[in-house]
């Protein structure tokens, strides 16, 4: 048996794709396109692509499925158990905080989790129009990722 080929995303590893509900195209077009940044690939009428930081994501439209994530306690946080995100490096990440601080509503503020700890990270989490739960985190020490 021969073995599968993997595409690599520009850092590395093999892109991940992920497809979630929105309830506006349009509004999932300005977030992610012109709030994040995200170039536009393939679309329809019903869902869009999305190049997130060289991995495919796919806003499709469902309003129906569009809603409050449930939260769940982590270093004294109220955080959306159903989101999806991105490690960044620590410039990126801090870049990003600061263009978005005027421009979301942060579910939790960027901040430094687990401070002095195993897995210390910068972490924010913020909301796109439908709701969908979205987390950036980064790391001083990449080695730091899977720490215990």
């Amino acid at each position: 048996m021969t073995k599968p080929t993997v595409i690599v995303s520009p850092f590395g590893m093999p892109p991940f794709h992920l497809a979630f509900p929105v309830h506006d195209l349009q509004a999932a077009r300005q977030f992610y396109g012109e709030l994040l940044g995200c170039a536009e690939g393939r679309s329809s009428e019903h869902w869009v692509d999305f190049d997130f930081f060289g991995h495919q994501i796919v806003a499709h439209l469902a309003p129906e499925d569009c809603g409050a994530a449930s939260r769940s306690g982590v270093d004294n946080k109220k955080v959306p158990v159903r989101h999806f995100g991105l490690v960044l490096d620590l410039p990126t990440w801090r870049e990003l905080a600061k263009r978005l601080r005027d421009q979301v509503d942060f579910i939790i503020e960027p901040y430094t989790r687990f401070e002095g700890e195993p897995g210390e990270q910068a972490t924010m989490f913020f909301a796109d129009p439908s709701g969908n739960a979205i987390e950036l985190k980064a790391f001083a020490d990449m080695d730091q990722l899977f720490a215990t």
